[in-house]
């Protein structure tokens, strides 16, 4: 038996957690590239067949974001990227 289609607010919520989760990143370059990662599918996925398919892939890619940032957060270098100071 098929799963039901995610709803509009279910699928507006990843997105949401999927942002959250990247500005959770120390590093500007992860940072950036998990935030234009998550924009870009999105609108990949806008017309899918099956949005069931591509909503429960994007719920693994949350849980291996959020584990991601722990574990950069754990090592996060102590120098800012030169796109994060202030001149």
């Amino acid at each position: 038996m098929a799963a039901a289609s995610p709803s509009r607010p279910e699928i507006l919520s990843l997105f949401r957690s999927l942002l959250r989760t990247s500005r959770q990143f120390s590093d500007y370059n992860i940072r950036e590239y998990s935030k234009r990662r998550t924009i870009d599918a999105f609108r990949l996925n806008k017309h899918a067949t099956d949005p069931s398919a591509a909503f429960a892939d994007g719920k693994s890619q949350l849980e291996v974001a959020k584990r991601q940032a722990l574990v950069y957060s754990l090592y996060a270098p102590k120098v800012k990227s030169i796109m994060e100071l202030n001149h």
